[in-house]
């Protein structure tokens, strides 16, 4: 058996920790969320809290390349012809000072435009060969893709979640992915939020009643457990 020290119980629950059934998934690592004039930018907030956690990411990402063990990467974007981008969602988007939102044209391209350069994931995290992107319309990464699928067919119950943001898509697809039976880690250093407050909040929610979405670690408490 092999666990991770973890809060608020060693995961995974079962202590079966292998590489047929566990994958790391990447979350929505792109400029539109951590580059400049990208999306998150436009929007006012402080990127150097998103690409915060580059470095930490890329520790993991190795150690998962090198045991051979799955790796997942997603990006959030909407089709050239917007038909897949609620209404709502556009009109919020664009409640910022340059008034400029989802699907406009921005210094990266069109917003959040499947496509574009600001969709694309950032080089330092760019995917591997045979590694797999799930291109998501919303924040989670099991609506209206074929992740569920993808998942099954190849076996994997234990996802360990990383990315942006927090509080938004790498929440809700641990949301997601717990209420469909798989067990979820989320590492807390290879994770952000546009808000601290939003980031703290978000790990806490995921401790409480023993763990109702899952469990919280690090990226050192995953690496030692490898190393064991």
């Amino acid at each position: 058996m092999t666990h991770v020290a973890s809060t608020p119980y060693p995961w995974p629950f079962d202590g079966v920790l292998e590489r047929a059934n566990t994958a790391l998934v990447v979350i929505d690592m792109q400029t539109d969320f951590c580059g400049k004039g990208g999306y998150i930018d436009l929007l006012g907030y402080d990127i150097s809290l998103t690409r915060a956690v580059i470095e930490p990411i890329q520790r993991v990402l190795a150690a998962f390349r090198a045991r051979g063990f799955p790796v997942f990467h997603t990006r959030e974007g909407h089709r050239p012809d917007l038909s897949d981008l609620p209404a709502n969602k556009r009109w919020r988007s664009r409640r910022t000072e340059s008034g400029v939102g989802i699907g406009d044209d921005g210094p990266c391209g069109r917003v959040l435009v499947r496509g574009e350069a600001g969709w694309d994931i950032i080089p330092e995290l760019a995917p591997a060969a045979g590694e797999v992107i799930i291109d998501k319309p919303g924040k989670g990464t099991f609506c209206a893709t074929d992740f569920e699928l993808i998942l099954r067919t190849r076996g994997i119950r234990n996802l360990v979640l990383t990315g942006i943001t927090t509080d938004v898509c790498v929440h809700t697809t641990m949301r997601e992915g717990n209420d469909r039976g798989f067990e979820c880690v989320i590492l807390s250093d290879c994770c952000a939020a546009t808000d601290v407050g939003n980031h703290e909040a978000a790990l806490k929610m995921v401790t409480m009643q023993q763990g109702v979405f899952g469990a919280v670690t690090d990226s050192h408490s995953l690496l030692e457990a490898f190393r064991r």
